[in-house]
């Protein structure tokens, strides 16, 4: 019997759920047409109690067997920070209320929580996958994968710091969703402006902001398109609310070779992005060789096939045919880099460099993923002389 298959999948979530998707929201949607019943946990809402309202589940429209479950606390959420024990006390009869609602026997507990929030034990199963797809930054990220059979990772540098851990760990690179398979064509522009794309949450803090402004600003010829969260009321994936955020927000708004688009919906932004010419990404890549970076957007670019001009990523830098990047783990020369890509761009989009692009991201849908990793757990069951 397959072990991702007419299964009860609980995955615990940093994000949301809401328009803008990242990993998990797309495991969540494969996971529930594979015909198993998925319930998405979203984060602890931390507005203030309210019991009579302290759990809902609500259906997914678009996908049947898919629910998320919004859930708040009956003690303050700032114990945590204060006193983790008790904390994690509290949260044991908070994880049991939850079950009751649920109601679900659940064989399958899937965290992608770095948090520590919700501890792997406290919620039965027969098999508990953490999958951490962002960088640990502190302990508590590796304490999160307390009670794990099995850890998935996007890059082995990531993989490498759950090591103390006991159990069996993989790498599995990002997925690409079946959006982005309908397209192997683009839309060529007939204006003969150059057009660059941008999707994601434009008030992350990591967005080396001051690189990212002078790229568009020495560029006045090229046309800027962004998707994605530019204010917190936008985004159901967190970002910055600060005023550094709103003044940079705003001096992007300034340019009139800027167009922001906001977040959309997954099948438009890969209907969108076919009219672009080059995509850029820019984020700080941090100096430490042991950080493991891997953006869930890059396989999205890939799929389109057009270059790919961006800051240092960890799991990139021995795939450089694919991605174009700076020598160094800086940004010192991503706006040279950037230059020098557009100047030349009938080279960089080549037919046979668009194909090896788009070749790789086919490679690596959520489908194939969760193929991927259904064998890996066969693989454990049996290991483990369990059915």
């Amino acid at each position: 019997m397959s072990a991702l298959t007419n299964k009860k999948i609980l995955i615990i979530s940093p994000q949301y759920w809401g328009k803008m998707f990242v990993s998990k929201h797309h495991y969540a949607v494969e996971l529930a047409r594979r015909n198993n019943t998925v319930y998405f946990l979203n984060p602890i809402d931390i507005k203030p109690t309210n019991r009579k309202e302290a759990i809902k589940i609500h259906p997914v429209i678009s996908e049947p067997n898919l629910y998320f479950v919004e859930h708040r606390l009956w003690f303050p959420f700032q114990i945590k920070f204060h006193a983790t024990g008790l904390f994690h006390y509290l949260m044991r009869f908070h994880v049991k209320k939850l079950m009751a609602v649920i109601q679900q026997d659940f064989d399958i507990v899937w965290s992608f929580d770095l948090g520590d929030f919700i501890p792997l034990k406290y919620i039965p199963a027969r098999l508990h996958v953490f999958h951490p797809v962002d960088e640990p930054m502190n302990q508590t990220a590796i304490l999160s994968a307390r009670g794990a059979d099995i850890i998935f990772s996007t890059t082995d540098q990531i993989r490498k710091k759950y090591g103390k851990y006991a159990v069996p760990s993989y790498k599995i690179q990002h997925g690409l969703s079946n959006a982005f398979l309908k397209y192997f064509d683009q839309k060529e522009n007939n204006d003969g402006r150059i057009r660059v794309g941008m999707s994601g949450n434009l008030t992350r803090k990591d967005i080396d902001r001051k690189t990212l402004l002078n790229i568009i600003k020495s560029h006045p010829e090229i046309e800027f398109n962004l998707w994605g969260a530019y204010n917190s009321k936008h985004t159901n994936i967190g970002g910055g609310e600060d005023s550094q955020t709103q003044e940079f927000i705003q001096a992007m708004q300034q340019f009139s070779n800027v167009i922001f688009h906001g977040p959309v919906v997954t099948e438009k932004l890969a209907e969108d992005l076919r009219s672009m010419d080059a995509f850029l990404i820019c984020y700080f890549p941090g100096d430490d060789p042991e950080t493991g970076t891997n953006y869930h957007k890059v396989l999205e670019y890939l799929s389109i096939g057009k270059v790919i001009i961006s800051s240092f990523i960890t799991e990139y830098d021995n795939k450089r045919e694919l991605v174009e990047m700076p020598a160094e783990r800086n940004n010192q020369s991503l706006s040279l880099l950037f230059s020098k890509v557009i100047s030349n761009l009938e080279s960089f989009n080549a037919s046979n460099k668009v194909q090896q692009r788009q070749s790789y991201a086919h490679d690596n849908t959520y489908h194939a993923q969760v193929t991927r990793m259904e064998l890996l757990i066969q693989q454990h069951f049996i290991l483990n002389g369990k059915p």
